[in-house]
């Protein structure tokens, strides 16, 4: 049965409490939605902040910001860099720096207040900071160094289908002369790196930097390490995985796609100013020395880690170390685009407790995580010098209690800790992640304990932006899967899988699934940094390829998987008022749908689409594949309803950037009418799936005069053909659960939530799934597409959780304005939600109770909501025990269908009604 979870506490302030006075305060302040970011190389950078009040329906009016190039200026309101005075506006987002432009390396203070509608002017925020990376290219003096060339032990040849290298060790020794006011380390290891000062790993990032389209682009990050500097001797060092960057595969037969950039490099500069105003830089360069012989013997993302305790080369990363059997490290090329990381490190972000350990037959142990989560873990043990602890990973068992790895295809999940011998030791890997819930592990000298594990769970630095509960234990715990499955698959782009020999960014999972995520995650910068990876690998002709950045290069030309790309862009600035994105990439957007167009495009109809409707139930290969079952929807439609689509995103683009629409307008005139022409049958479209109906709904692509019918035969197909379940597969799964909500049948779409037989999320749920499986029946698929954590069926789940059950829609981009209009549905008696939009928390908390319907709600500062009461008429509503007067922050609007609806500013409420 499912487990009743509770996954948060929903306990949130939303509106805090302010300054003893009753004064409004200031938090949150962000630079490029960021807190206090390091090495940013935008120069109109952009700022936010977030207004909290004890009082309704605050806005804001004014505000006034001070920048300062020092923080004892700031202190002193001395602006030297930028005093706004008080500026007129009530933009608390997207406010631009227009200050005196920062030099490379300069750090800016900044601070803010603001006058709001209640008449109070706020106190001065804390103060925040943003610095700037280097610029120009010639700011960078230091040079590309490793070793372009295998070692003699290492599996580096094209014909090797499992390549092997040993992680490479690098240092330099260097004096420091005087006192030290600053120190800055700007630094990119391909394909990852850790930096080491004086024996101290600078910043608690891991799997760094984040991966590239590498051939165009490589990210360095920013780290002040002036307090890890000392007068005299200090050492820098460095190790370099291989990551993305040199192959995992060979180019043996069907691996041809493997894409391999060269061996791994790095290009490190500390900038030193001392107190005398004198500067220094220790760069990379030929005097640097190398090493492969370390104790990391092996590292593979899809293979695992080999560490030799006793190879380790203690103090290498200190002054004194005797380097003299290390190599000089060479002068190598790199010609991409060095540029700052837009986006945060990955970090190691939570840790799992094992749960159960079993011996599974004489010194063979099976740990189980109890939650199938992404990172790796951290090893205890004490044994003779010599032995050797193996750690194999899996996300399921076998019948017999054994690993079930045939999912994981050709990835080896193995890692190997040889001991030294000494005490209690200590290891997690470095340069290598896992998709897991049970650890194999072998070698362990004696009876390991349920203490000597214990699981790290690493992902992409970001705030946990949501919160959900209902009254259902199956919604929660199905949230409860999709929250693990979307935060393993963050790795600095968002992937398919963690687990087997795949880990790629499809987009096509994330054309709809990226703004649910959006919900649980503030996944902005993540999402913004994935579209630049996006744009650098389109082809020269204009081709989007399936898979970015294209560590497998796939350009099938497809309509649904690309389609990501403008969706994101949407998403972007609807969750986040963040336009930057579509100005960035329009004209990129532009040619990709000129180039569709062109190539496969016949008498308005776009041929060409080449997955449809992938993991449509019941799945099997032969559907999959199949071009004439009455369960694929044609790629021809979809590629015509996709290209209709995105050519009114692109009409909206247009708006944005100030190009003209009407091209556009007349495009999607022809398309629908020929659309329809061709697909337009008895009221219903193409073979009548599910996924063809709803989408000419969804789209807009239906005359009015049968969308009726159209979705009656939606709902005839899913209570008849689909015994009430799921019928799409994660194509139509992007609108399913909106379309049946907006057109009267939220019941049918809550029953297909809640169900717990095949095909349905709760089945998954019900056969002890803690992620989202790749396919509906993961449990019994053959294992070749079979992955136990993937998101794309999630569809549109997460929204339809958000937007109808909990209430919180944007009305505006970044929920300026607000739409809450809860979905009342089935046996669901309870929903807790919140939100950390923009401009603050957004909550939502209804319960019925007999016929008693209770909602609070928290609307953040400067901005308002449209709520919808479910009511007969407004008559029937109370705030508190209260008539509602329009006093207060509430006015009344009208009655419709079933809600008594109302606006209402910022602050907290608590209505009730009688059904």
């Amino acid at each position: 049965m499912i487990k009743r979870i509770i996954l948060f506490s929903l306990s949130v302030v939303l509106l805090n409490a302010c300054t003893q006075n009753g004064r409004n305060s200031l938090s949150n302040l962000k630079c490029e939605y960021r807190t206090d970011p390091m090495g940013i190389d935008v120069p109109a950078t952009r700022l936010s902040w977030e207004i909290e009040s004890s009082s309704r329906g605050v806005l804001q009016q004014a505000y006034q910001i001070i920048a300062s190039s020092s923080e004892e200026k700031l202190g002193k309101d001395e602006g030297d860099l930028w005093n706004t005075g008080k500026v007129s506006s009530d933009k608390s987002i997207e406010v631009k720096y227009a200050g005196t432009p920062l030099t490379s390396g300069a750090t800016c203070y900044w601070k803010v207040k603001v006058w709001t509608s209640d008449g109070k002017e706020t106190t001065w925020s804390k103060p925040a900071k943003w610095s700037a990376g280097l610029l120009q290219k010639s700011d960078w003096q230091a040079k590309w160094i490793g070793l372009d060339s295998a070692f003699a032990w290492e599996k580096a040849k094209p014909t090797d289908t499992f390549t092997s290298l040993s992680a490479r060790y690098l240092r330099k020794d260097f004096s420091v002369a005087k006192k030290i006011k600053k120190a800055t380390a700007y630094i990119s290891g391909l394909g990852l790196y850790e930096l080491y000062i004086n024996g101290e790993k600078i910043g608690d990032d891991v799997l760094a930097p984040g991966p590239a389209e590498y051939n165009k682009r490589v990210f360095y990050n920013t780290f002040d390490v002036t307090s890890q500097l000392k007068e005299g001797a200090n050492t820098a060092g460095v190790i370099l995985g291989n990551g993305r960057y040199f192959t995992m595969r060979g180019n043996g037969p069907g691996l041809s796609q493997n894409t391999n950039y060269g061996y791994p490099k790095l290009i490190s500069q500390i900038n030193i100013t001392y107190e005398d105003g004198t500067e220094d830089k220790v760069i990379s360069d030929n005097s640097w020395k190398l090493t492969g012989e370390g104790p990391i013997v092996a590292n593979s993302e899809y293979d695992g880690e080999d560490y030799d305790a006793r190879k380790e080369l203690t103090g290498w990363n200190k002054p004194g170390y005797d380097a003299g059997k290390w190599i000089p490290a060479q002068l190598v090329t790199q010609t991409s685009q060095l540029v700052t990381q837009p986006n945060n490190g990955i970090k190691v972000m939570d840790t799992v407790k094992a749960m159960h350990i079993t011996e599974i037959k004489p010194g063979v142990f099976i740990y189980d995580m109890g939650q199938n989560f992404v990172g790796w873990v951290h090893l205890k043990v004490k044994g003779t010098k010599g032995n050797k602890v193996t750690m194999r990973f899996a996300e399921r068992l076998k019948d017999d209690s054994t690993l079930y790895i045939a999912n994981l295809r050709s990835a080896k999940v193995t890692d190997n800790y040889i001991l030294k011998g000494d005490g209690e030791e200590n290891w997690e890997p470095r340069f290598t992640y896992h998709g897991f819930r049970y650890v194999e592990v072998t070698g362990y000298p004696g009876k390991p304990s349920l203490a000597d594990i214990e699981g790290r769970v690493v992902y992409d630095d970001m705030e946990t932006s949501g919160k959900f509960e209902s009254s259902n234990a199956v919604l929660n715990q199905i949230y409860n899967n999709a929250y693990w499955g979307i935060r393993g698959n963050y790795r600095g782009m968002p992937t398919d899988c963690p687990q087997r020999d795949e880990r790629m960014g499809w987009l096509g999972d994330r054309a709809a699934g990226a703004r649910g995520e959006s919900f649980i995650f503030n996944n902005h910068s993540m999402y913004a940094k994935w579209l630049q990876d996006i744009e650098d690998a389109q082809s020269p002709e204009g081709s989007i390829p399936d898979v970015a950045p294209t560590y497998w290069k796939i350009y099938s030309d497809n309509m649904t998987w690309p389609a990501a790309y403008l969706t994101v862009a949407n998403l972007l600035y609807e969750q986040y008022g963040d336009d930057q994105p579509i100005r960035q990439h329009y004209a990129s957007m532009q040619k990709w749908m000129n180039y569709m167009k062109g190539k496969y495009m016949k008498d308005d109809i776009l041929t060409k689409d080449t997955y449809g409707d992938w993991c449509v139930p019941p799945e099997s290969p032969e559907l999959i594949h199949s071009k004439d079952s009455t369960r694929r929807t044609a790629g021809d439609f979809l590629g015509t309803a996709f290209y209709y689509h995105m050519l009114t995103l692109m009409e909206r683009f247009a708006t944005i950037v100030g190009d003209n629409t009407a091209d556009y307008k007349a495009q999607e005139e022809r398309i629908r009418t020929a659309f329809n022409n061709k697909f337009l049958h008895d009221g219903y479209y193409a073979n009548n799936t599910p996924t063809a109906n709803i989408f000419s709904l969804a789209y807009k692509l239906a005359p009015d005069n049968v969308k009726d019918s159209v979705f009656q035969h939606i709902v005839r197909k899913t209570l008849g053909s689909y015994n009430g379940h799921i019928s799409t597969g994660l194509v139509g799964a992007e609108w399913l659960m909106r379309t049946l909500s907006d057109n009267g049948r939220g019941d049918i779409a809550y029953q297909l939530a809640t169900n717990t037989t095949y095909p349905s999320w709760g089945y998954m749920a019900e056969h002890g799934a803690t992620t989202i499986w790749e396919l509906w029946n993961g449990n019994t698929a053959d294992p070749s597409m079979n992955s136990g954590n993937h998101v794309m069926l999630l569809g549109d789940l997460v929204v339809w959780y958000y937007e109808y059950l909990g209430a919180i829609k944007p009305d505006a981009p970044a929920y300026k304005k607000i739409i809450m209009k809860p979905l009342v549905v089935g046996n669901l008696t309870k929903v807790n939600a919140a939100y950390h939009s923009p401009y603050g928390w957004i909550n939502s908390d209804w319960k019925v109770d007999g016929k008693t319907f209770t909602w609070k709600i928290g609307i953040p500062v400067n901005t308002q909501a449209e709520v919808y009461i479910p009511a007969a008429s407004d008559k029937q509503v109370k705030e508190g025990n209260q008539a509602i007067n329009g006093d207060d922050g509430v006015k009344f609007l009208r009655n419709e269908g079933g809600f008594a609806v109302y606006t209402v500013g910022s602050g907290e409420y608590v209505f009730s009604s009688q059904q």
